[in-house]
């Protein structure tokens, strides 16, 4: 069975996001994983100096084949330094990985899948 591992932020850590509805959100995709036979784990970060660790932490874990890095880290022009961070980190610490990205948290299953 593929791995894959999801990326974003943690939706209850941005003020004025409505973050329990948003996580629940992310929870169905991730349950949507299991029904296209892809074994899936997400590991959503805060803002904080903690990002990096968390990351290679969940980047350590498995061989993934595919890693998505959500658009909560990819589309904010504020958070590019944050972007460049994670794509070299997926570089370095799952060099076998495949990158995807998702539009949305409702279509990372159809962006991993572009790379299975």
């Amino acid at each position: 069975m593929p791995c894959v591992l999801v990326l974003g932020i943690d939706p209850r850590a941005v003020p004025g996001m409505d973050g329990d509805s948003i996580r629940a959100a992310l929870d169905q995709e991730l349950t949507r994983f299991g029904e296209h036979a892809i074994d899936a784990s997400m590991t959503l970060i805060g803002l904080d100096e903690s990002a990096e660790s968390t990351i290679v932490a969940a980047l350590s874990e498995h061989d993934w084949d595919v890693v998505v890095i959500g658009g909560g880290i990819r589309k904010p022009e504020p958070l590019l330094p944050l972007f460049e961070k994670v794509v070299n980190l997926v570089r370095r610490h799952a060099p076998q990985a495949a990158i995807a990205f998702n539009t949305s948290g409702g279509d990372s299953v159809e962006a991993a899948k572009r790379w299975l």
